[in-house]
């Protein structure tokens, strides 16, 4: 299996579904706009053997988060800005028919590697998801991500992104 940037000329969108029907629909109606303006960049998993199938994609881009709505415990070595610079993984998904197989963690994986590694060239303090279950949330809380209070959105801090990458390939720490 891969990870590539989406080729809406070679990836077949159509056939996929994760069973989260904004999730479904993004994959078929907007993504191609969103690719070709640049609004995102999206990337899906593939088994080498049927590379047309898309088993599960990701979306990344800029987003500012305000300083004061990150928790205490995330803020540690954030700049003091009005906006702080972050990656938004925003959308993930996986394939009803490859759920359950730790395809969810891998792509959070890539994604996570694919903005740590691009954070120093485009500025960004964070990564920022936006859970759109309490299913996700756990998820994400899973993996080190802090939830914002009020809202489905939560963050991991750079330095503690580098730290777990440094940890090894299975991202995965201990919910608070």
């Amino acid at each position: 299996m891969r990870v590539e940037p989406l080729d809406a000329k070679r990836h077949d969108r159509t056939a996929f579904s994760c069973c989260v029907p904004s999730l479904d629909a993004y994959l078929k109606t907007q993504v191609s706009q969103d690719v070709r303006r640049k609004a995102n960049a999206v990337f899906v998993l593939v088994d080498s053997a049927e590379p047309r199938v898309i088993l599960g994609y990701f979306t990344l881009c800029a987003c500012g988060v305000a300083p004061g709505a990150v928790p205490e415990e995330a803020r540690t070595q954030l700049p003091r800005h009005p906006q702080v610079s972050a990656t938004l993984i925003g959308r993930l998904a996986v394939a009803q028919s490859h759920q359950g197989q730790g395809l969810g963690g891998a792509l959070l994986v890539r994604a996570l590697r694919k903005a740590y590694d691009s954070a120093d060239v485009v500025g960004s303090s964070m990564v920022v998801v936006d859970a759109l279950e309490e299913g996700a949330a756990k998820f994400y809380a899973a993996h080190g991500f802090v939830r914002l209070p009020e809202t489905p959105r939560l963050v991991l801090p750079k330095h503690t992104l580098g730290t777990l990458l440094a940890a090894g390939p299975g991202i995965t720490k201990t919910p608070r």
